[in-house]
C-alpha cells in the first residue's frame, strides 16, 4: 500500500520550490527577493510537511502487527445456536458490507463516496469472498482487534467497538459468516493514495488496528436487564456517536467523524418501552415521525426483544450528565 507516484510528486514540488526559495535568496532586486522568499518558503514548508506526513502515514499503514497480535487457535463448531446468535449480532455488518443496508454481505465500493483517498472497498465477507481462507481466529482477530490475515491494519474498521464483543459472541459472528450463501468474488484490495496516507495522520480510526486481547471476555446473561444492556451498547458502538457518557454526541474536528447523536441518558423519561423499541422496529421517534437518516436503525434489525429492552433498561438507569 505504497503510492510511490504521489509521494514522488511531493518530494519533487519539495525540492522545486526549495530550489526557487534559494535562487529568491540570490535575487538582487529588493521586491521580488522578499516576495519570492515568502512565497517560496510557504511553499516549501506546506509541501515539505505534507510529504513528510503522507511518508509517515504510509509506514503506518503497512506495518505489520503479526507477531504483536497472535492468531487463536480456535475452531469455530457452527452450532445451530451459535449460528442464531450470530445472526442477531451480524446485521450490525450490514451497513458497511451490505447490499443497500441489508444482505448479502458481499462488499462495497467506498471510492467517491468522500475524499479520493484511493481503492477503498469493504470486504465481501460471504463464503466467497475475502475471508473464504482465513482461519476462525484470524477473523476473530479481524472484527475485535483491526489486523488483516497479511498483518496490517484494516481501515475504517470499528473494532475499537468490537473489541468490546464477547468470546461467544464473536465466534457466533463468524458462525454465521461461514453460514451464508457464497455471493460474488472478493473486491479489489483495499490501497490508499498519499492523501489516504495523509488522512491516515489526521484521523484516529483510519487505521483499525487495536490492542491484542489476552484474557477472555465473558458475556453477562442475555435477558433484559442493565448488565446485558450495558455490554451491547458498548458492544455495537453507540457511544461513538451519542457521546462517552451517552449526553449527547460533540461536532468531531473539521467535520472528519461519526455523526452527532442525541443524549440517551434518562431515555425512560422521553421514551416509553415500546416507544423505544419501535426506534429500531420502525425508524420512528417517540412522536412517530421518521428518525435522521444518518441513524443506523435498521443495523440492529437481528435484535430481538430481550436485546431492545435490556439496552433500554441500561439507558434508563444513567442519570444527570
Amino acid at each position: 500500500m505504497v503510492d510511490f507516484v504521489g509521494l514522488g510528486v511531493l518530494l519533487l514540488l519539495t525540492l522545486l520550490f526549495g530550489f526557487l526559495l534559494k535562487r529568491a535568496w540570490g535575487s538582487r532586486n529588493a521586491i521580488l527577493k522578499w516576495v519570492g522568499l515568502v512565497l517560496m518558503g510557504l511553499l516549501t514548508l506546506l509541501f515539505a510537511v505534507v510529504f513528510v506526513t503522507a511518508l509517515v502515514g504510509t509506514i503506518r499503514l503497512n506495518g505489520n502487527f503479526n507477531a504483536s497480535h497472535p492468531v487463536s487457535n480456535i475452531t469455530v463448531a457452527g452450532t445451530p445456536e451459535q449460528v442464531a446468535r450470530g445472526e442477531q449480532l451480524v446485521t450490525t455488518c450490514t451497513g458497511c458490507h451490505g447490499t443497500d443496508g441489508g444482505f448479502p454481505l458481499k462488499g462495497n465500493n467506498f471510492e467517491g463516496m468522500g475524499p479520493p483517498l484511493g481503492t477503498l472497498w469493504s470486504a465481501n465477507l460471504t463464503p466467497a469472498g475475502n475471508v473464504k481462507d482465513w482461519s476462525d481466529g484470524e477473523i476473530v482477530r479481524a472484527i475485535r482487534e483491526g489486523v488483516h490475515k497479511s498483518g496490517r491494519s484494516l481501515i475504517f474498521m470499528p473494532s475499537g467497538t468490537y473489541r468490546n464483543f464477547a468470546d461467544e459472541d464473536a465466534q457466533a459472528i463468524v458462525a454465521a459468516l461461514r453460514k451464508q450463501a457464497p455471493v460474488g468474488q472478493p473486491p479489489p484490495a483495499t490501497n490508499l493514495n498519499v492523501l489516504g496516507a495523509v488522512f491516515n495522520q489526521l484521523i484516529p480510526f483510519v487505521m483499525a488496528v487495536q490492542p491484542p486481547i489476552t484474557q477472555a471476555q465473558p458475556r453477562p446473561p442475555i435477558g433484559a436487564n442493565v448488565e446485558y444492556g450495558k455490554y451491547l451498547v458498548n458492544a455495537v458502538g453507540c457511544a461513538d456517536c451519542h457521546g462517552a457518557n451517552f449526553g449527547g454526541g460533540t461536532p468531531a474536528t473539521a467535520g472528519l467523524g461519526p455523526p452527532v447523536g442525541p443524549p440517551l441518558r434518562d431515555i425512560g423519561k422521553r421514551y416509553t418501552e415500546e416507544q423505544f423499541v419501535n426506534v429500531f422496529r420502525k425508524g420512528v421517534n417517540a412522536g412517530g415521525t421518521e428518525l435522521s437518516p444518518m441513524m443506523p436503525w435498521k443495523e440492529y434489525g437481528g435484535f430481538g426483544d430481550d436485546e431492545f429492552k435490556a439496552v433500554y433498561l441500561y439507558l434508563s438507569s444513567l442519570t444527570g450528565k
